[in-house]
């Protein structure tokens, strides 16, 4: 069996293969009764006021993800790569939302009810400029395109006013990380969600090495000697314990932005998500930096 540290790595990499929105309408039975199989359909169905009847792991959602919060009636359809399909079946969907390439076999899914797939990324490395294009797809599908447009303009006025708020910052790189277990952190760059909103609200990402398809990179600890002159953000997931046993070794106390006192952790934000990972992480960002 995996330790704790391990399913959270596994948890992390399972992707790698308050805010103005729309009022929330439950799904009923005579509406919308979608499912969603992954966290990124949760966010762009959320987006557009509907909430899902049942999201797969939702212990892990609530760690990992948080916001947006789903009701207390949401069912747990079990794990994101194997959910309880006879389950599924018995709710009856109209819709089932997943992510392309990613859990069940599509024709599992498709004997239970119409799908619909989603990308991180349509392969230029732009997570928002995809979310925003699903969110519009996904809006016609559900004939709620008006709420796909007003969530937009919010996240873009977002957008701009975090923009100049963080004006002073723009010459300072910035290290994003998350701690996996004792030896690895997590880090992002190009490719990633992260990385497209630091770029438009101007401000350098200090991980110039390798990431893969996905944006992120799982990396040694001794790795983040390297990063130089950077503000190091690591973003917690119930791992406080973990953290606590790396943060007493030698080589975390050595670790250059850790003596020069630049390390913030901050709450969870999903790092393969949509347009609410998106506004949570200018949240966190911009409260991060003001607070150094």
């Amino acid at each position: 069996m995996f330790d704790i540290s391990r399913r959270r790595l596994l948890t992390a990499l399972a992707l790698t293969p308050l805010m103005n929105v729309a009022p929330l309408r439950a799904a009923m039975p005579n509406a919308e009764r979608i499912l969603a199989l992954e966290w990124l359909p949760v966010e762009l169905l959320m987006a557009l006021g509907v909430a899902p009847l049942g999201v797969a792991d939702l212990r892990n959602y609530n760690i990992w993800v948080g916001e947006p919060r789903l009701p207390a009636s949401t069912i747990d359809l079990g794990l994101r790569t194997e959910p309880n399909l006879e389950l599924m079946t018995q709710l009856a969907p109209s819709l089932i939302l997943h992510s392309n390439g990613y859990g069940p076999a599509l024709d599992k899914l498709e004997r239970i009810a119409p799908t619909m797939g989603f990308d991180l990324n349509s392969g230029d490395g732009k997570p928002l400029s995809t979310a925003r294009t699903s969110l519009h797809m996904l809006g016609a599908r559900l004939g709620r395109e008006a709420e796909a447009v007003q969530h937009l303009q919010y996240l873009d006025e977002q957008l701009a006013g975090a923009r100049e708020r963080l004006k002073p910052w723009a010459g300072c790189p910035v290290l994003l990380m998350s701690l996996m277990d004792s030896r690895h952190a997590i880090t992002f760059g190009a490719n990633s969600l992260f990385l497209e909103v630091m770029e438009i609200l101007g401000l350098t990402n200090a991980w110039q090495g390798e990431t893969n398809f996905w944006g992120s990179a799982v990396i040694g600890l001794e790795r983040l000697a390297s990063v130089g002159d950077a503000q190091v953000i690591c973003f917690d997931h119930d791992n406080d314990r973990d953290m606590q046993q790396v943060m007493n070794t030698a080589l975390w106390q050595a670790l250059p932005f850790i003596r020069a006192g630049r390390f913030k952790r901050v709450p969870a934000v999903w790092y393969y998500g949509a347009t609410y990972s998106a506004l949570k992480f200018v949240r966190v960002l911009e409260h991060a930096l003001e607070s150094h």
